[in-house]
């Protein structure tokens, strides 16, 4: 989203005009219009304290699929649909498998631990 609608929809949200934003984060009327126009760019210090007076905050965020590992993506896709059902059923019965075996071990030490034994 652009700084200049990002701003602006900020803004009105918090019912301000651009004059009672101005006074509450201290930076001159027509500066804020010629940002919500698109004609300066703020610095990320202007903009924080502009949106922290509307109530608002900036927030970093990742990138969606920043972080994937994409060769996993294309081996599966290499892989037939009834293949990948396969794999995905085979998951499956092994976390079953895993799930049982917590259990059982949990349930071990349970007895083992309790009194008169």
């Amino acid at each position: 989203m652009k700084t200049a609608r990002l701003l602006s929809q900020a803004r009105r949200r918090a019912g301000l005009t651009q004059r009672e934003l101005a006074g509450r984060a201290g930076v001159a009327q027509p500066a804020i219009a010629r940002i919500e126009r698109g004609r300066v760019a703020p610095s990320v210090a202007t903009l924080d304290r502009l949106l922290r007076a509307t109530g608002h905050i900036v927030e970093v965020a990742p990138l969606e699929g920043a972080g994937v590992d994409r060769s996993l993506i294309r081996a599966a896709l290499t892989r037939t649909a009834e293949e990948r059902v396969a794999s995905a059923g085979e998951a499956g019965r092994r976390l079953l498998a895993f799930r049982a075996a917590a259990r059982a071990a949990r349930n071990a030490n349970v007895n083992r631990d309790a009194p008169g034994r």
